[in-house]
């Protein structure tokens, strides 16, 4: 099993940053890929960025240049950087570990329980 545990949301002003923060514990040796989603109330959850063994990224389009996804390897922990923040990025966040490659078409293995993330104009 893997647990993941978000932190850092919370709410910011539109035009602010925040960082999000997912450390996973127990049989992280399985962990091929983790990523973070996004979904606001009677939407679908979206991929937002994912990160691979290797190091390959995938963030999505309308993201790009404002949302970053990094690894701290030895304290097992992933990071989603947003800047530039906008109301429309209000939504709760899920970090997620798969033990396959992360893509639209296959989600994780495994959910962290979401965090808050409001931005106002």
């Amino acid at each position: 099993q893997v647990q993941l545990m978000e932190s850092g949301g919370g709410s910011a002003q539109a035009g602010g940053s925040l960082r999000l923060s997912c450390a996973a514990s127990g049989s992280i040796f399985r962990i091929y890929a983790m990523a973070w989603y996004r979904q606001v109330p009677g939407k679908q959850r979206e991929l937002v960025a994912s990160l691979n063994r290797g190091g390959s990224t995938f963030t999505a389009d309308p993201l790009k240049g404002r949302f970053t996804i990094s690894e701290d390897y030895a304290k097992k922990t992933v990071y989603l950087q947003m800047n530039s923040l906008k109301p429309e990025d209000t939504a709760v966040y899920y970090c997620g570990a798969g033990l396959l490659p992360i893509t639209t078409m296959r989600q994780p293995d495994y959910w962290g329980q979401g965090t808050q993330v409001t931005v106002s104009s």
